[in-house]
């Protein structure tokens, strides 16, 4: 296949499918993986792999990339390997402290705060049932609702009463210049406040927009902390729930709140705009971020970080330095694609910019018509492609909203554009609808998306 510019891709959906054909066509046995993640919340995922001495490395190949891919997306520190034994004893040194996957194993036992663990499990009957978290979003926006933006340089709020926003605003806050916890809880719980003053002194719900992994309304990984996270961890992972404590007690009653990743709120916006769930948020920019609102209108609480993602199945791709994995979404659908596609495509960029300034050099060069920097914004559509039919094996996906500084311009125009021609030819029956924010997206906001939570 003729990939552009990136002739070494091998899409995992592709190498996925020509795995499950090839084992149809041979000896074979079902595998069931489960991830636990916490609160009895399990996400089961079946394949059938070739029979144990067929092809025992292929089977590996193919079984760590689907667990690779299932802790990203849904998160878990319990997975469970049912149907082989040969598989269970390879995931098993993979994801331990001394195997490849050392990084996922840490970042895991630390969200949820217990080693991870992986499991073996004779009988699939013995698996603990298959339980998807149900949160339902309120797109009505009934009531006194407040919703609450947790930006890398503001907080925005939003006063919303029976759907109508009576208030907004936008408080200036430097989170990542500073240590001092004090600071950021008085800010935030001002914040709050202010809210809570517009809509009378009293609020029926608190919807909360985050960056960060977020665990049972805790952050328990944020960048927006990275001053004082190290010095002050028990008071980051209980931000947004000791200030609603606070709030509770002043008002005298119970305040029903969730917190949700950005991303997830991301999605919220676009659902609110086509009044249809299925939606998968999906902003280029720094790295690749994600969210997921289901076909029955509901956040699963799910990691969605997709950065981490395998979407190359190719061995020899370009290695990932934090996670120190290739063939991850986050070297294919951000700013960092754009770069490495450039030296492909025999652009010469001043090693001097900064990562922002070369995605700008770039993104000039496309607008003033050059061929080569239009290439590279082609080849991110076709990742972009076959990474959604990848990840359409474990989201129900409709509709997918795409945000980030890749797509601005004309380049976002190429990318949609091809990504979207690729599906309808290589992968029609999915039916995958690609848009870019609408006018009424923007108005929305992120802030006043949180208030449906």
């Amino acid at each position: 296949m003729d990939f552009r510019l990136d002739k070494e891709f091998r899409p995992a959906i592709i190498e996925l499918n020509k795995f499950k054909e090839d084992v149809k066509n041979n000896k074979h046995q079902p595998l069931v993986i489960a991830i636990d993640r916490d609160n009895n919340e399990v996400y089961h995922y079946h394949i059938d792999i070739f029979s144990d001495g067929i092809d025992d490395n292929r089977n590996k190949f193919i079984v760590e990339r689907i667990v690779k891919t299932l802790l990203w997306a849904v998160g878990g520190y319990r997975i469970y390997i049912c149907g082989s034994k040969t598989i269970y004893e390879h995931i098993k040194n993979e994801y331990s402290i001394s195997g490849k996957r050392k990084f996922d194993c840490e970042f895991m036992s630390t969200c949820f705060e217990k080693k991870l663990e992986v499991i073996y499990v004779e009988d699939s009957k013995l698996l603990p049932k298959e339980n998807i978290a149900n949160n339902k979003i309120n797109t009505e926006l009934k009531g006194k609702r407040l919703g609450f933006d947790a930006g890398g340089s503001d907080i925005k709020i939003s006063s919303v009463v029976d759907g109508k926003v009576i208030y907004s605003n936008e408080i200036v806050w430097l989170p990542k210049l500073n240590d001092d916890i004090k600071y950021h809880q008085e800010i935030a719980y001002n914040a709050f406040k202010e809210g809570i003053d517009k809509l009378g002194g009293d609020v029926d719900s608190i919807g909360i927009s985050s960056a960060g992994v977020i665990i049972n309304n805790r952050p328990m990984q944020c960048s927006l902390f990275i001053k004082a996270i190290k010095e002050h961890f028990p008071e980051v992972k209980n931000f947004y729930i000791d200030i609603v404590k606070r709030l509770e007690n002043e008002l005298g009653h119970k305040i029903p709140f969730q917190v949700s990743n950005d991303g997830d709120v991301s999605a919220i916006a676009g659902v609110l705009d086509k009044k249809e769930g299925g939606m998968i948020g999906l902003a280029m920019g720094t790295s690749e971020a994600c969210g997921y609102i289901t076909p029955h209108m509901s956040v699963t609480g799910w990691f969605n970080e997709l950065a981490f993602a395998p979407i190359d199945f190719n061995v020899n791709s370009l290695i990932d330095e934090w996670s120190g994995d290739y063939g991850v979404g986050c070297k294919y659908l951000s700013q960092d694609a754009v770069i490495k596609l450039a030296g492909y495509a025999g652009i010469e960029i001043d090693p001097k910019l900064t990562l922002a300034e070369k995605l700008k050099y770039v993104q000039k060069l496309n607008e003033e018509g050059n061929e080569k920097a239009n290439l590279i914004f082609e080849t991110i559509g076709e990742y972009l492609a076959y990474a959604l039919a990848y990840y359409s094996e474990f989201y129900e996906i409709k509709h997918v909203l795409l945000l980030g500084r890749v797509t601005s311009g004309k380049g976002g125009d190429t990318i949609l554009k091809v990504a979207s021609e690729t599906l309808k030819k290589e992968f029609p029956k999915l039916n995958i609808n690609i848009f870019m924010p609408t006018e009424y997206i923007r108005r929305v906001g992120q802030s006043i998306a949180a208030a449906s939570l």
